[in-house]
């Protein structure tokens, strides 16, 4: 059972020494396996992507970045707007970029739309199709295993396809029913083939504890998001990211670090700069 947010919050005050003694094994452990590269969250930027796409990918990539996760996609023959998925796979050829994930709709993967999804997704070279959010299928226990039904099966036929069916996490999916998360009784429900996307600042926003869920389900997450919450920030030596990032490295078949976290409105290139300067002093 995952235990509320603010004992995860009480991590830096309660256990700062023994994570800080063991931040040299962590910092080994990622030094042994290859370094898990850092992707950014086109939403972050949709002010400046809607005002200017190739310019908002060359600056997404001129700031280090190595790959995008798009937004918003429902299904239909164009990625965004009017840009197809072809156009987008040049742009992001020509900046030296990788599709790192695609967030969209449950209505991409009905049946109707299913195999345009999987096709496009290709084009762009992405292989992680994730549900962005579900509130009214999350909203109750008998409709969140109803929604597990329904993933689990879009994760068999993708699996087919060598593509990767998963669940981004929203503060809703941190509700309570009893004594379980309406995402601890989906990812308990749904076929292993479904991704685990843990959005750390959106579980820890609705009363979760992202340390506690990566340990309760090992081997399921394949892109995280990170952002910072409160007092969890990216800083060298925080007990917190240190734990969280260890455990992403040795616990989960991590692929991907994605961080979702922009200006006002989508807008200006400042802090996506600073986030990543950020992860880079704490060695990622």
């Amino acid at each position: 059972m995952t235990i509320q947010r603010r004992e995860f919050l009480k991590v830096g005050a309660v256990t700062t020494g023994t994570l800080l003694t063991g931040a040299g094994r962590a910092l080994a452990t990622t030094k042994s396996r290859q370094r898990v590269p850092i992707g950014f969250q086109l939403y972050s930027l949709r002010g400046e992507f809607a005002k200017d796409v190739p310019n908002t990918l060359k600056n997404v990539a001129e700031i280090g970045y190595a790959g995008v996760e798009f937004w918003g996609y429902n299904g239909t023959p164009a990625v965004y707007k009017e840009w197809t998925a072809k156009q987008l796979r040049k742009l992001l050829d020509d900046n030296g970029l990788k599709c790192c994930g695609m967030h969209m709709s449950v209505k991409a993967l009905q049946d109707e739309n299913f195999q345009r999804t999987v096709e496009l997704n290709k084009v762009l070279g992405n292989k992680f199709m994730n549900v962005a959010a579900a509130s009214r299928e999350m909203k109750a226990p008998d409709s969140i295993k109803k929604f597990a039904q329904f993933m689990s099966d879009r994760a068999a036929k993708a699996a087919l396809l060598e593509m990767v069916v998963g669940y981004h996490c929203h503060p809703f999916d941190m509700v309570r029913f009893g004594d379980q998360f309406g995402w601890e009784i989906f990812f308990s429900t749904v076929s292993p083939k479904v991704a685990m996307q843990l959005d750390m600042g959106n579980c820890a926003a609705g009363g979760g504890d992202p340390i506690a869920i990566l340990k309760e389900f090992p081997h399921r997450a394949r892109t995280v998001h990170i952002k910072e919450f409160d007092d969890a920030v990216w800083a060298p030596g925080n007990p917190q990211w240190l734990e969280i990032f260890k455990l992403c490295e040795t616990t989960q078949p991590i692929e991907w670090y994605i961080v979702e976290q922009g200006g006002s409105g989508g807008n200006g290139f400042e802090i996506p700069r600073e986030c990543l300067q950020k992860l880079k002093k704490m060695h990622k």
